[in-house]
């Protein structure tokens, strides 16, 4: 087994370079539109994995009121110099926390709860996911959605590149270098749902030499999402979204108190 950083630990490259890999990744292409035509206009929104403020900053540029969460220091430094550049009155809208999903209790509601970007399949799908549930329906105003987007399970199976010396991503750096990315290892494990890779990020200068070169290790867990929402009083709303035809977002509504009866 290769020997390997978790993704987006402090000092690596996962987090270095999360905006640069994220911006190149059109699969993700309209999830910023998704999210907001979940909330009201000028609602209040809560992302549950900010990560570097990508949508946080999207989305309060729209007009909502955004907190994103995030558990991981090197994500949100990045987000607030992102937050910084907004413009005043966005930047007023938006704020960043650090926290833990499984465990958050900020003592508000909100209209919308958004955990994005296979955010929830970062973490087992047990009793981690079971408390995120618990906490998107524990900061929902009744009649509030909370989405999730989660990788395909059919994709989480398939086997990894055929070279695995070809990068699976080449990206110019500002610099004239360049970023690229191989797989190392991939291993999905039926049952339990769990695919575990390894993700080399490899930095050249502008003469092709390495500079540095990081393994780290990218696990992803699926389970059904429906019955562990239902259980905290979330309902499927409407049938899931493809996003990229990598993954779906799941939608659930918290329901509305009942209307007492006429006497």
């Amino acid at each position: 087994m290769v020997k390997a950083l978790p993704y987006y630990a402090p000092a690596s490259l996962s987090a270095a370079f999360y905006d640069r890999v994220t911006a190149a990744d059109s699969r993700l292409a309209g999830d910023e539109a998704l999210y907001a035509g979940l909330a009201p206009p000028g609602g209040s929104i809560l992302e549950l994995g900010a990560g570097t403020g990508r949508l946080t900053a999207a989305l309060a540029a729209r007009g909502h009121e955004v907190t994103g969460v995030d558990i991981s220091p090197a994500m949100l430094q990045q987000g607030q110099a992102r937050l910084a550049g907004l413009a005043p009155d966005a930047g007023r809208r938006a704020r960043l926390v650090r926290g833990d999903m499984t465990a958050l209790d900020l003592k508000r509601t909100f209209d919308l709860v958004i955990c994005p970007y296979f955010t929830l399949a970062h973490v087992p799908g047990g009793a981690a996911w079971r408390n995120t549930f618990a906490t998107a329906a524990r900061h929902l105003a009744p009649g509030g959605r909370a989405a999730f987007h989660l990788p395909s399970l059919e994709i989480m199976r398939r086997p990894g590149p055929a070279d695995p010396t070809k990068p699976v991503l080449d990206l110019p750096l500002d610099d004239g270098g360049r970023l690229r990315l191989f797989i190392q290892e991939r291993r999905f494990r039926e049952g339990i749902n769990r695919l575990d890779q390894v993700v080399e990020y490899v930095v050249l200068d502008a003469a092709g030499r390495i500079l540095r070169r990081s393994p780290e290790r990218l696990t992803y867990y699926w389970t059904a999402p429906q019955p562990i929402a239902e259980a905290v009083g979330l309902a499927l709303d409407g049938a899931p979204v493809d996003l990229g035809g990598v993954g779906e977002v799941w939608v659930f509504r918290r329901a509305m108190p009942a209307t007492p009866a006429a006497p």
